[in-house]
């Protein structure tokens, strides 16, 4: 089975910008070389240091308070092993890419989540402590900012005019091996689906990268940013051909607004949708088999109060053919509160077009000095492809997309893949409502979840960080 990893094994990338807009098709071999040097002093080493989790220690002879001990520190460490929970920092490194000369850099969410402390180093050996200035876990994005000025930068390319076949050249230090440069092709566009983050938009490449490459840039032979490394597809833990980078039209809205408000604000519609198969084409009578059928409405909604139905199927989105359900959740997801969509939607034998004015999501507002919730998990709705993988079913609930390293809940066991029921015996069947209960939740009183993993379900109970 293919497994797909995060690359954030943590190492260093490091790529460059081409001064000259040279037409792509245009150039030759050579061109590799010139962007390379062009671009290797904007990227970055980014190293973070967290604590991990407590591990076992001697506590030593009972004796050593009194100072009258008759046996020594060996008895005691030999035979009895009394064991002290112990927490040690952990070392992670990652790439990251610079955008401004006044030191605004992007990396990956992954690599930062619950860092304690950031230290950036530049190719010329300078190190620099970071500042977080915010993190979206729901695309893997994370802006920093180093303090200084004239730093060397990657320009922003424009991602939406990517196209399958073009050359990509990735740069970067995977499995230690610094400034590494590898060239390939885009292999796809618009990759969904894959379970990676909530939101997933991804561009796919076989240019060679491996763990180590994660948060660098993926760039054109403009030496234009088109994306930044974030995750492999393999059964081997290595390269097979198969990368995945975030759009750099993507990153760019949501460092804009993370460098610009502080926070993030995710758009919100309030329904469960589910993709159309070639049954229910036929069951709904489409003429394609496309679209988004809407399975459920939450109640009081921007949905709801716009008159969305259940058994509603969704054809497009402001003029734009919806293909899967992947496509208009993540248009509404980047949408601004009091944003309107026009949805063309399907009902019954009839065609009607619906506004809807975009609401604030419950509970995926993302700022620099607070985790998107206190728990450290991020779930997604459970769909029918989710429903198949993991053998729910039956069930109704919403499932783990990810689970933040050393939080409350990766601590209790709690895993991607895993299905959440309830929330303080509340059932939960969309991704809002678990993080409306979730940030209702009585602060100081622990957070029971109803969690299913496998054939097993069972109470969690979770004593958040919410003061």
């Amino acid at each position: 089975m293919i497994k797909r990893f995060l690359l954030s094994s943590f190492t260093i990338l490091t790529l460059t910008i081409s001064a000259t807009a040279i037409p792509q098709s245009s150039y030759s071999l050579e061109n590799f070389t010139s962007v390379a040097k062009e671009a290797i002093p904007a990227v970055v080493s980014v190293k973070v240091e967290f604590q991990s989790t407590p591990q076992q220690k001697f506590l030593g002879s009972p004796f050593q308070q009194k100072g009258n001990d008759p046996f020594g520190d060996d008895f005691w460490n030999r035979f009895f092993q009394v064991p002290q929970r112990e927490s040690r920092p952990s070392i992670g490194q990652g790439s990251g890419f610079l955008v401004s000369e006044d030191g605004y850099l992007l990396t990956n969410n992954h690599i930062v989540d619950n860092a304690e402390t950031v230290t950036v180093t530049l190719k010329n050996g300078k190190e620099y402590e970071a500042k977080v200035i915010g993190r979206d876990p729901n695309t893997d994005v994370a802006v920093l900012k180093i303090e200084g000025k004239n730093f060397p930068y990657l320009k922003l390319g424009n991602s939406n005019i990517l196209e399958v076949g073009q050359w990509v050249i990735a740069i970067g230090n995977p499995l230690g091996l610094s400034a590494t440069l590898t060239v390939g092709v885009v292999s796809a566009i618009d990759r969904s689906n894959l379970g990676l983050t909530p939101i997933e938009n991804f561009i796919q490449t076989d240019a060679a990268i491996n763990r180590g490459n994660s948060g660098g840039p993926l760039l054109n032979l403009r030496g234009e940013v088109v994306g930044m490394n974030t995750a492999i597809a393999t059964n081997t833990g290595g390269y097979m051909g198969i990368g995945f980078a975030i759009p750099s039209n993507l990153a760019e809205h949501i460092m804009e607004q993370l460098i610009h408000n502080g926070t993030f604000t995710r758009g919100y519609l309030g329904v469960v949708l589910q993709q159309v198969d070639h049954g229910l084409a036929d069951a709904f009578d489409l003429d394609d088999v496309q679209g988004a059928l809407v399975a459920d409405v939450a109640k009081d909604s921007p949905a709801e109060k716009a008159g969305l139905k259940r058994g509603d199927v969704i054809l497009r989105y402001n003029g734009k053919v919806v293909d899967n359900i992947s496509v208009i959740r993540n248009a509404v997801s980047i949408m601004k509160p009091d944003e309107v969509i026009r949805l063309q939607v399907k009902r019954g034998k009839s065609i009607k077009n619906i506004d809807v004015k975009v609401g604030k999501h419950p509970g995926n507002v993302v700022s620099a000095s607070e985790s998107v919730n206190q728990l450290g998990v991020q779930v997604t709705e459970l769909t029918p492809d989710l429903k198949k993988k993991y053998g729910y079913d039956n069930e109704k609930g919403v499932v783990v997309s990810s689970v933040s390293a050393g939080s409350v809940a990766q601590l209790a066991g709690i895993k991607a893949g895993s299905l959440i029921i309830s929330v303080n015996h509340q059932d939960v069947i969309t991704p809002e409502e678990f993080y409306q209960n979730l940030n209702e939740s009585d602060a100081g009183r622990p957070v029971l979840l109803l969690v299913k993993q496998g054939n097993i379900t069972h109470y969690v109970s979770l004593k958040s960080s919410k003061k």
